[in-house]
């Protein structure tokens, strides 16, 4: 089961969120997402975890906990939305918002 973690603190990194999530069950994986540019934490991140009862108790004992000095929010993580791909437009030098 995926989980999406909202409301990190900015200093909370992979470590920190495996061990926060490791005393529920094993995890497959544990990412906090940053930043391209700067490399700071955007505030949430996904853990991985293979057993979906554990996942489940992770979730709902985690929900609206206090972690780091944040309150934060776990829940199941939504698949992810398929974008329409931005087309780019080499007459007007660049892409084109105007499609639709």
């Amino acid at each position: 089961m995926n989980i999406f973690i909202a409301g990190l603190s900015y200093n909370v990194n992979d470590t920190d969120l495996a061990t926060l999530f490791e005393e529920y069950g094993q995890l497959t994986s544990a990412k906090v997402i940053v930043d391209r540019q700067t490399g700071r934490s955007k505030g949430y991140g996904f853990v991985e975890m293979d057993d979906v009862e554990a996942a489940g108790k992770a979730i709902a004992e985690l929900n609206g906990a206090e972690y780091d000095g944040r309150t934060i929010s776990v829940s199941e993580a939504r698949p992810k939305e398929e974008r329409p791909k931005r087309e780019f437009n080499n007459n007007r030098g660049g892409f084109n918002r105007n499609r639709y």
